[in-house]
This record gives C-alpha cells, sequence and structure tokens, in this order.
C-alpha cells in the first residue's frame, strides 16, 4: 500500500507537485484562447524568476503587481514565489497618490504592471524605492534617469537563463510571506496584512474538506488580485488543485465567461449576483404571458423545496415528483447564466440580501454567503454540506474556532491567521489579543443550530434617540432587496429621532428597466427621473413593510453622482465608506430630517 504524501509545507511544492501530476493538463486559460498546460506554466514561470532575479530581487523582497486578470499575473507571482520574494497587488483603480503611499511602504523595487498603467506608476513610484518597471506587453525603453521601463520579454533576454524552480525555492519555509493584502480602508489607512505560506496552506486545506476542489474543477479569476477572494479562490487554489482557471481582464465580459466557462466553482461579490438575477428577470418580463407563468411556477416550487432540496431524505416522494416536474425550467434558467454545472456558489464581501440567496436556491444553486477577512487568509466561516441556511455564514471551516466576546463582536481563532500588519505591532496587538483571539469587528450571533449570523460592523450600529438599537446593514438589504434599481443603500439614523436613507440606483439595472418600458434614452437615471424617483419610492415604501417600527425609512433621497469603486465613496471592493458618504451628503441628510420633521 502507498503511504499518503506529507501535505506541502509551501505553495511552491505544491506548484511543483501539481505540475508532475498534470503536465499536459490545461492550466491557465482565456476567453480569447490562450491556454498554458502545467508543464508550460512552470516553464514560463522558471524564466521568469531568472529574470527577476537579474533585476536584483531576493528572498523576502517585496514585488507589486499591477494587472488586470491575465495569465502573466500567476507567472509572474508563482515566479516571485520561488524566489521567496513577497508578491502583492495593487489594485488597478487607486490614484497615483494611493499607489505611491502603497510602494513608499512597502519597499518594492520591481513593480510589474501593464503599458496601460505605466502613466500614474511614472507618477506613483517618484520618492520611492522603486527601480524597475516592467510591462508585461510590450517594450517602452529607459525613463527617467535611475528607472527603468521595460518589456518583461526584454527582461527574460537579458537574465543568464530561467531558473530550476526545485532549486531555487529550497530555502523557502512555511513561515516565509506569500503576499501582503491590503485592507480596504474602510475606516482609515489601509493596512498590509502579512500572509505566510503556513497560513495560506492551513486555509486551503480547511476548505478543501468544505469545497472538495479538485483537477477536474473550472472557475473564473475576475475579482481584483489584490483582493484575498481572489488569491485564495483563483491563484493559490489553482497552484495546489489543479483546477482550470479561466482569465477575465474584462469584468464587462463576465456573462460571456460564464456560459462560455460553465464553470464548477463561482464566487462572487453580491452585486454580481444581483446583476444575475436582474438579466433573468428581465427576460423573463419580455417573455410571453404564458412560459413567464410557467417559469414563476417553477420558480415557485423551487423556493418551497429549497431549504430541504440539498438534504439526503428530506423531500417527500411527492416533492421529489414536484421538484423534478419544474427542474426542466429550472435547469434551463441555470444553463442562460452559464451555472448548469455550477456545484460550488459563494458570495460574500459584503452582506446578501435573503431575497437574493433565496433566488438562486430556487434555482437550484446552492448560494452559500460565506465570512471571511484578510486578516483569516480567506474564508473562516461557510455552509457546510447540505445547503446553505439564507441569513447566515455557515459555520467555522475545520480547525477555526469562534466566540462571542460579552459586546457581541464575534471572535476567531484558526491556523490560517495573519503574522500581523506589516511594520504596525500595536495594530496588530490591537487586533489580536494573547489568547490568539482575532477580534473581527463584526457583531454576531450563533443559532442553536451553530450557524451564524453577522449583525453589522461593531462600530456602525445605530442607536437612535428614544434608545433602539439597530443594525444598519439589515436595514440596507432589505432597501436593496426591495429593487434591484438600488445599487446601494445608506441608512442615517445614529443619534437622531428616526431613519433617513441616500439610494444610489443600478445604472445597468436602471437601463434595463428603461429598455422594458421602451425608454432608448443613453442616459434614463437623468431624462426620465422622475419615473425613476417614483418607482424607488414605492421600494422604500414595500421595504418598509417588512421593517419595525424605528427601523423603516421616513425620507429618502436619490443620489444622482455615481460612485466608483476606489473612489471616496466605495472601496475597490464595493463596500461603503459609511463615514465619508454621511460626511459628503451632510447638507443633504439634514434636508432630509427636516422635511421630514415638518411633514413635508
Amino acid at each position: 500500500m502507498t503511504p499518503t504524501p506529507a501535505p506541502p509545507a509551501t505553495l511552491c511544492e505544491a506548484f511543483r507537485r501539481t505540475v508532475a501530476a498534470r503536465p499536459d493538463a490545461a492550466a491557465l486559460l482565456t476567453l480569447d484562447g490562450t491556454a498554458l498546460t502545467w508543464a508550460q506554466y512552470a516553464e514560463r514561470a522558471a524564466s521568469v524568476a531568472g529574470a527577476l532575479r537579474h533585476l536584483g530581487v531576493r528572498r523576502g523582497e517585496p514585488v507589486a503587481l499591477m494587472l488586470t486578470n491575465r495569465p502573466e499575473f500567476h507567472v509572474v507571482d508563482c515566479a516571485a514565489l520561488h524566489l521567496g520574494a513577497v508578491p502583492y497587488s495593487l489594485y488597478n483603480s487607486l490614484p497615483a497618490d494611493q499607489i505611491q503611499e502603497l510602494l513608499a511602504r512597502t519597499g518594492a523595487r520591481v513593480v510589474i504592471t501593464e503599458r496601460r498603467f505605466l502613466p500614474v506608476l511614472r507618477t506613483a513610484s517618484a520618492d520611492t524605492a522603486v527601480r524597475h518597471l516592467v510591462a508585461v506587453d510590450g517594450h517602452e525603453g529607459p525613463a527617467e534617469e535611475g528607472e527603468t521601463v521595460l518589456s518583461l520579454a526584454d527582461a527574460e533576454a537579458s537574465a543568464p537563463g530561467p531558473l530550476e524552480l526545485a532549486a531555487a525555492s529550497g530555502e523557502v519555509g512555511p513561515d516565509d510571506l506569500i503576499t501582503l493584502i491590503h485592507t480596504s480602508g474602510t475606516t482609515g489607512r489601509p493596512k498590509a496584512v502579512e500572509i505566510t505560506h503556513r497560513a495560506m496552506l492551513s486555509q486551503l486545506a480547511a476548505t478543501q474538506q468544505v469545497l472538495e476542489v479538485t483537477g477536474e474543477d473550472s472557475h473564473i479569476s475576475f475579482l481584483p488580485a489584490a483582493h484575498i477572494a481572489d488569491r485564495w479562490g483563483s491563484h493559490y487554489t489553482n497552484l495546489l488543485c489543479g483546477t482550470r482557471l479561466t482569465c477575465l481582464d474584462d469584468l464587462s465580459r463576465l456573462a460571456e465567461a460564464l456560459t462560455a466557462v460553465r464553470p464548477t466553482l463561482f464566487g462572487a461579490v453580491p452585486s454580481v449576483w444581483q446583476r444575475l438575477r436582474s438579466g433573468l428577470e428581465g427576460a423573463l418580463a419580455g417573455a410571453d404571458p404564458g412560459l413567464r407563468t410557467l417559469v414563476e411556477d417553477a420558480l415557485a416550487t423551487g423556493r418551497r423545496l429549497a431549504p430541504r432540496r440539498w438534504a439526503d431524505g428530506c423531500l417527500t416522494p411527492s416533492e421529489r415528483a414536484e421538484l423534478a416536474g419544474a427542474e426542466g425550467i429550472l435547469a434551463e434558467l441555470r444553463r442562460r447564466v452559464g451555472l448548469d454545472r455550477a456545484r460550488v456558489c459563494i458570495t460574500g464581501a459584503a452582506p446578501a440580501p435573503e431575497g437574493l440567496q433565496e433566488f438562486f436556491h430556487a434555482l437550484g444553486l446552492p448560494l452559500a454567503d460565506a465570512w471571511g477577512m484578510s486578516e483569516l487568509s480567506g474564508i473562516a466561516l461557510i455552509a457546510p454540506p447540505g445547503g446553505p441556511r439564507v441569513g447566515t455564514v455557515g459555520r467555522p471551516v475545520p480547525g477555526a474556532e469562534i466566540g462571542i466576546a460579552d459586546d457581541g463582536e464575534l471572535l476567531v481563532r484558526a491556523p490560517f491567521l495573519m503574522r500581523g500588519y506589516r511594520g504596525e505591532p500595536e495594530l496588530t496587538a490591537r487586533a489580536v489579543d494573547p489568547q490568539g483571539w482575532l477580534h473581527t469587528g463584526d457583531l454576531a450571533t450563533v443559532d442553536d443550530a451553530g450557524d451564524v449570523r453577522i449583525v453589522d460592523r461593531k462600530k456602525d450600529l445605530i442607536i437612535n434617540t428614544g434608545g433602539k438599537n439597530m443594525a444598519p446593514a439589515r436595514i440596507e438589504g432589505v432597501l436593496e432587496e426591495a429593487s434591484p434599481l438600488i445599487g446601494h443603500a445608506v441608512v442615517v439614523g445614529d443619534g437622531r429621532p428616526f431613519n433617513v436613507a441616500l439610494l444610489v440606483p443600478d445604472r445597468e439595472a436602471v437601463t434595463a428597466w428603461a429598455r422594458r418600458r421602451g425608454i432608448t434614452s443613453a442616459a434614463p437615471w437623468e431624462t426620465h427621473a422622475e419615473d425613476l424617483a417614483a418607482a424607488l419610492a414605492e421600494a422604500v415604501a414595500d421595504a418598509n413593510t417588512r421593517l419595525s417600527g424605528p427601523e423603516r425609512i421616513r425620507a429618502h433621497e436619490v443620489v444622482t453622482e455615481e460612485w466608483t469603486p476606489g473612489g471616496p465613496e466605495l472601496t475597490v471592493t464595493l463596500k461603503v465608506r459609511r463615514a465619508a458618504v454621511i460626511g459628503r451628503y451632510a447638507d443633504q441628510v439634514e434636508a432630509l430630517y427636516r422635511r421630514a420633521g415638518t411633514g413635508r
């Protein structure tokens, strides 16, 4: 009997095992046909590792990556890992001053990028340690004195040759860093989370016991690599498990990618899931009335039976027959969005409205609302096999422990905890107590079944003048669930007698809404503002029927400015910068209270 090999000690070792086991299998793909087998991936990584070493990259040195989701990201990151370097990603939407701060704080001397980002990087790299800007997609030649801008191909050509990966990574150990993840900065300056090989392999081992990913699985990389979700769920999972990973460098092509790839694993933020739902519902709205009735009946059956659908033996024979009758239509709907092969569906990074999960459960997709943090190398809570429970983020993954502090704050202790915040021991000590508990900043409850519900961020709770405690995230979720037209809702009410809200329309949903009404304007949120305002007012009224008296919205305002990821109102991961929003719209908030207070 062949003994089971010991788990890999580093991701470098995990990669080489995958290459040896699957040399001719596809590893990295694009929609346009580019593909690397695992053997080719290893060959490219060895060549790039040689180039990076020739540029002076050494063990422990940070290497900045500013790239879209393309195969070169994985090749360069993997090459840097084998040198013992610390590759980390910059969000592509950041302005030059924020990029400069991150480059200065990390001390990176080499930045791997694309030609499109060179103008902002030239500005951002001034007065930093950066000496080389390397473009993966072309040659730019010398720039300012002391700085070299060159193509990756030229960097490889000028190196003595490729490195032998096993020998190059011989000194890389499990406690070496694999990356830095910069926090989203919703409450202040971003912090650089240090993650080690040991922590990420512990994270992957834990989630593997739940997700059971294999080399037969396929998935799409489209989230920013600067976010832990893409590094864990795409890059590192691919290295360890040998999956087929399609790189998507243009988010507007996600619908096309889904139907082309038909992934078995798919995770996205709630807004992406909401757009998939809106697309199906928009198509249904224009369908033949008879067909629409059949689809609505099938969805109603799926929704009613979803809570027991994935649990063995829970459906009665008549219910199984009823579900089988609806399955033809439900399967076609799953096929239309490209998720007919999906067996793992995850949402996270922001609260998911319960109705959103219920919709996809009705389709027969086990959409789970998972919870994690950069400080935990990925996911700490997810629904166990057998189907997720709406409104919960599941249970701890194997190896993780949770606790609830006296004030309701969720505490987590796990082997995949970060090493710390880079260069900030005081902040690290504030986040992780002497017993190893991470103080997450989230308020949570645990029900009798052991499932965790996230209430809200600890510092975001609303306490009105009547002493009523309310979670704005829950209220905002109800508002957003009331209509796909609402892209973001921000509830204000702390220290006030009642709640008001700022509503930001989802422009894609508004365009689809206008099209269904025969409106062809390029900007219906401007040309038909009154009709849109009436539709949003109806949504608020509907939401209020599902809110308690103190939670209800007494007045609201439609915000006409577009909020962009990485801007003043939203982080790059689409989290609302609550304090910044309330500060920017302070005059409008005060006007809402005056209007509601006088009954106008």
